[in-house]
């Protein structure tokens, strides 16, 4: 299962909307472990968002660092792994040993992986993974003319995490937003019209109620 989706709210500050964001993350969390729901990836901020105002690129960045540790360690005790799934070279300066720290606290998670998606974009995942082909075909070490699909995900920023069931899209918006392309061709979209940080778990029920119903061909 994957979620993406906007968080601001009229009448609630940018702090505010960032930890009722992270506090609905630990709800989608909590639903995937009683579900027994094996992957989950979680859009935290694309590429494109460092167009946003400094002010509230610092606040999803403080918040970050000051509580990514406590949070690691709180999934950490629920058998819980997160993979941090971006272009490592846009991570600020400041947020680097955090998202190292997360990655190492929570390694031994058995239960649940956590693809958080940090300075993340899906066009740019693609290019990212052409670039990587080539440069192993120029080396001489990979044969152009047996690269598949499923040998280029092996170059993809997501690697060998497999490709989700099902996009939750909050927000009010019906779009993906460059939200894992190439993973998605085959994925069950789910609009709902709340924003993020409204999501309850029973929202989350409803939504698992959906995806039940639908009848997954993959073009059959």
């Amino acid at each position: 299962m994957v979620i993406a989706g906007g968080q601001k709210k009229n009448g609630v500050s940018l702090s505010e909307g960032v930890q009722e964001g992270l506090a609905r993350a630990q709800t989608a969390v909590d639903f995937c472990l009683a579900k027994q729901i094996p992957y989950l990836t979680l859009f935290a901020f694309a590429i494109e968002n460092f167009k946003r105002s400094a002010i509230e690129r610092e606040c999803i960045f403080g918040l970050l660092n000051s509580h990514g540790r406590e949070y690691a360690a709180q999934m950490a005790n629920k058998g819980v792994r997160v993979r941090i799934i971006g272009d490592r070279s846009l991570f600020p300066n400041h947020v680097k040993d955090v998202c190292d720290a997360i990655e190492q606290i929570t390694l031994s998670g058995t239960k649940l992986t956590i693809q958080l998606l940090f300075c993340y974009g899906g066009r740019q995942e693609i290019v990212a993974g052409v670039k990587n082909v080539c440069t192993q075909v120029c080396h001489g070490q990979l044969d152009l003319a047996s690269l598949t699909e499923d040998t280029f995900k092996r170059f993809l920023w997501m690697g060998d995490i497999p490709d989700p069931d099902f996009v939750i899209r909050t927000g009010f918006a019906n779009r993906l937003s460059g939200f894992l392309l190439f993973a998605t061709a085959y994925s069950e979209l789910y609009f709902p019209q709340c924003l993020w940080p409204d999501m309850t778990m029973e929202q989350f029920e409803e939504a698992f109620k959906y995806f039940s119903t639908c009848k997954r061909n993959f073009g059959i």
